[in-house]
């Protein structure tokens, strides 16, 4: 062995050192994937979700925003549900966590709250989350299309730019396709490392797409991982995936079609139409949103969703329904069944059917009757504002620069008028 002279040691000692350190700053119970989750009730109550590498008992404590330091000593607290999985890697390797959550109820409307998660040895940090006002109160929401692919490198980009964009949001709305493939680990850090604090400051409700599935079976993160309403139709298999949320004047109802196949429609399809006639005919709420990952009309020219469209659509139009929130399709599309249905002042007779991308992988829009606005080979957000009679719609690039924009305005005893405010940029086809 060589002689270790004094200048090595001292590095050899800072390096070990650090390593320490470091193993104490992330110990086995430091919480980690901490994101918020609406409930039924968001004005009154709020699901959060984390998970710990050790089987810790963990809890949250939270209060009412305040500028005094003094925080701990003036919170509530609630001890976690606490299950422990299995999750395996890219590489098959299998990796146990144990995932807790928690629903904070007794909250009150409009209300900035302070909370955090973990336990006496490790605590996140404090962080801030505001519920739903009142009935009527102006609100907005941030909806993304497809993410699948690029989740740390580039869709951080785009959550990021959203964040900035609309800051005071009351939620973001995922259309499916969170990964690329379903029960892989990697993935999934991936996503919770783009999205960071917005996750664990933000509630989100998503929906499932055909990559959040591994065939017919739901990824076993979803029910881990996210604490989502339960008030879909009755069956296991839909369970915190078909589910509605009533948000201030908003009805927003996550459609799944994934655990079936509607070729040949079993007992899941046939479930979720009596319970999506349910929902929809016993809605008070003067705005109704429907988000599914399939779109009822394509963007693309060699896909069609008929039967999504014949088991489906005669409620969504028999409800009114003001607009279909969709992804799968990796391109931009906004528009109607039938264009020439506006008259000139702008009356329309069925929602208005969104298809949108946030990710990399990216096709062409084809150019496909039903569209007023397209795009390809571009990622994207919307901002979705709502009042007591208007809806605007912004879809907003990576890059921040608004790319389409439109308002839905609703009358009394008439149906919706729409606005359109596309802005004078030139439509983005798939180029490069």
């Amino acid at each position: 062995m060589k002689n270790v002279n004094g200048y090595t040691l001292v590095v050899l000692l800072l390096f070990f050192s650090s390593i320490l350190c470091a193993q104490e700053l992330q110990s086995s119970s430091t919480p980690e994937h901490l994101i918020l989750n609406l409930t039924e009730n968001p004005s009154e109550s709020v699901a959060v979700t984390w998970r710990t590498k050790e089987n810790t008992k963990q809890s949250v404590q939270w209060l009412e925003s305040t500028a005094s330091p003094l925080i701990a000593l003036q919170a509530q607290a609630k001890e976690a549900k606490s299950n422990t999985v299995i999750y395996f890697d890219g590489d098959n390797d299998s990796l146990v966590f144990t995932c807790h959550s928690v629903i904070i109820d007794g909250l009150y409307p409009n209300t900035t709250y302070l909370y955090r998660v973990g336990s006496e040895e490790t605590w996140s940090e404090w962080l801030e989350y505001k519920t739903a006002g009142y009935e009527n109160e102006p609100f907005s929401f941030i909806y993304f299309g497809d993410i699948q692919n690029g989740m740390k490198s580039q869709w951080s980009r785009v959550i990021r730019k959203a964040f900035v964009t609309a800051p005071n949001t009351g939620f973001m709305v995922y259309a499916g396709d969170l990964i690329n493939r379903a029960n892989n680990e990697k993935d999934w850090q991936e996503w919770f490392y783009a999205g960071g604090f917005i996750h664990a400051s933000i509630p989100s409700i998503m929906t499932p797409g055909n990559h959040d599935y591994d065939g017919l079976e739901l990824d076993n993160h979803w029910r881990n991982q996210f604490t989502l309403p339960e008030n879909g139709p009755d069956m296991q298999i839909l369970e915190e995936t078909a589910y509605y949320v009533d948000y201030q004047n908003l009805r927003i109802i996550s459609v799944d079609i994934n655990a079936d196949n509607l070729d040949e429609p079993t007992e899941a399809v046939g479930r979720t139409v009596i319970w999506l006639e349910k929902v929809l005919k016993e809605n008070k709420k003067k705005w109704t949103i429907i988000t599914l990952h399939f779109p009822f009309y394509s963007t693309k020219a060699n896909r069609d969703n008929a039967e999504l469209r014949n088991k489906f659509q005669p409620l969504v139009e028999k409800y009114k329904v003001d607009m279909v929130l969709t992804g799968h399709d990796h391109a931009y599309g906004r528009g109607m069944k039938n264009i020439k249905s506006m008259t000139e002042e702008g009356e329309i007779s069925g929602p208005v059917y969104v298809v949108s991308v946030s990710g990399t992988k990216q096709y062409s829009a084809d150019d496909k009757g039903w569209m007023t606005r397209k795009a390809g080979n571009t990622q994207f957000f919307q901002v979705i504002s709502i009042t007591d009679k208007t809806l605007n719609f912004k879809t907003y690039m990576a890059t921040g620069e608004l790319y389409d924009e439109f308002d839905l305005i609703k009358r009394k005893g008439k149906t919706n008028k729409l606005v359109d405010k596309i802005p004078d940029v030139p439509e983005r086809l798939y180029t490069r």
